[in-house]
């Protein structure tokens, strides 16, 4: 077993760049399997779910080549199954992103009910809802998904609510589908935009992505033949802009698109502290005990879910009573019993956390409930007085690559160690 140890009372500071997106890669890898020909993706970020994604696309047949430590040349013309490993998809949520896919490619697939972080009820209805629409065959029993078609016809389809997953999946379902499909009430996440940018520039007609109306013009084929950069990571720049709040130290994050962090940024400036904008790069610096706040997390441009648990760690030192409405899903604030551990005031109650500030933290052995809950705990333990060990890394390796490293050259006094 790892854990990670972390002596306490850091300002930080210093520069650090920010990596490819994470929720971007793992719904860019599964969107390959719609080119009958080879391309080249950079900027990926090296983490457990990008390798996994790897692993299940080579078990049907992709072959994968890395072009050093975060890009991949992919060819994707000879898949030769439509059953996905049930072991290997049933690790991670992003999975169900073989459906649409495989769906538009081949006309059926079998993967294993989606894993990942357990952050409470996670329904795939809106994803089915729209296969369905759109010809498709259905069925989830005994632990996995199996979708089939003869053909896919293009439709138009309005999501019940505002759907990251099913926005993106539905969108690949409709590449190759015939005809015209039309996504009212879409998601506008930065990834999102991202994910259809890939396919264009693979030959796909997808238009209006990052509104809440995307029209899929079917096409005949993605032939490939390019290479495309994964846009930078919205939320771990924004774990980086609150691990300089919250440890009162002066951070230059590089490689960011700032107006996908304008949310962040507001809060942050709401609280007290300092930034200073710079197109592709932003710098952060806080000098004084941030104020209170409230907090409510909305679908994008509000202010992101994946950002909450870090948020949560500068309110439980913050001066004053804070408040925070979790609306996207039921189980985030398992965190703040871990927290509280560490001599925080929180008290959660279903969708709502109120954090009454105290004057410090102090260091506790943690464990982490989930990727971004792992997040919040590393600063927690870099802002806190003495020693803090966290455990279950296995979350945290989901989605940030190198994370202790990069908060070491920040100033931070954090190693991992085998038990």
């Amino acid at each position: 077993m790892e854990k990670l140890v972390i002596k306490g009372g850091t300002k930080l500071k210093g520069e650090v760049t920010i990596n490819g997106a994470k929720n971007a890669a793992v719904a860019i890898l599964p969107a390959t399997l719609l080119i009958n020909g080879e391309c080249t993706i950079e900027n990926l970020p090296n983490i457990s779910d990008v390798q996994i994604s790897c692993e299940i696309l080579s078990a049907l047949g992709a072959k994968i080549e890395w072009i050093g430590k975060n890009s991949i040349k992919i060819d994707t013309r000879n898949i030769t199954t439509t059953n996905a490993p049930l072991d290997l998809t049933s690790k991670f949520r992003a999975s169900y992103y073989l459906i649409g896919s495989m769906l538009s490619r081949k006309g059926e697939i079998q993967v294993g009910m989606p894993g990942g972080c357990n952050l409470g009820a996670r329904p795939i209805d809106q994803h089915i809802k729209g296969f369905e629409l759109l010809g498709a065959t259905v069925d989830v029993s005994q632990g996995k998904i199996t979708a089939s078609a003869d053909k896919l016809v293009g439709t138009s389809i309005y999501m019940d609510i505002v759907s990251v997953g099913a926005t993106i999946n539905v969108m690949l379902a409709s590449v190759l589908a015939e005809g015209t499909t039309v996504i009212d009430n879409a998601a506008k996440e930065p990834h999102i935009v991202d994910v259809a940018n890939f396919l264009n520039t693979m030959g796909a007609d997808i238009r209006g992505a990052g509104t809440d109306m995307i029209k899929i013009n079917g096409v005949k084929e993605l032939k490939g033949n390019a290479t495309y950069s994964i846009v930078p990571d919205q939320i771990e720049a924004g774990t980086f802009m609150l691990a300089a709040v919250a440890s009162r130290g002066d951070i230059l994050i590089k490689n960011c698109i700032t107006k996908h962090l304008e949310s962040i940024t507001a809060k942050i400036l709401e609280i007290g502290g300092n930034v200073e904008d710079h197109g592709d790069s932003i710098r952060v610096w806080c000098n004084e005990r941030p104020n209170k706040a409230s907090i409510k997390t909305l679908p994008y441009p509000g202010f992101p879910t994946d950002l909450q648990p870090q948020m949560g760690v500068v309110l439980s030192t913050a001066n004053g009573n804070s408040r925070i409405v979790e609306s996207i899903w039921d189980s985030r604030f398992q965190y703040t019993e871990e927290l509280n551990k560490m001599g925080a005031n929180i008290m959660a109650q279903g969708k709502t956390a109120f954090f009454e500030g105290v004057d410090h933290l102090v260091g506790a052995p943690v464990y982490s409930s989930d990727l971004r809950a792992g997040a919040a705990l590393i600063i927690a333990g870099i802002i806190a007085e003495g020693t803090t060990e966290i455990y279950n890394l296995q979350h945290i390796d989901r989605g940030y690559e190198n994370i202790e490293e990069r908060f070491r050259k920040l100033g931070a006094n954090i190693e991992r160690v085998k038990e």
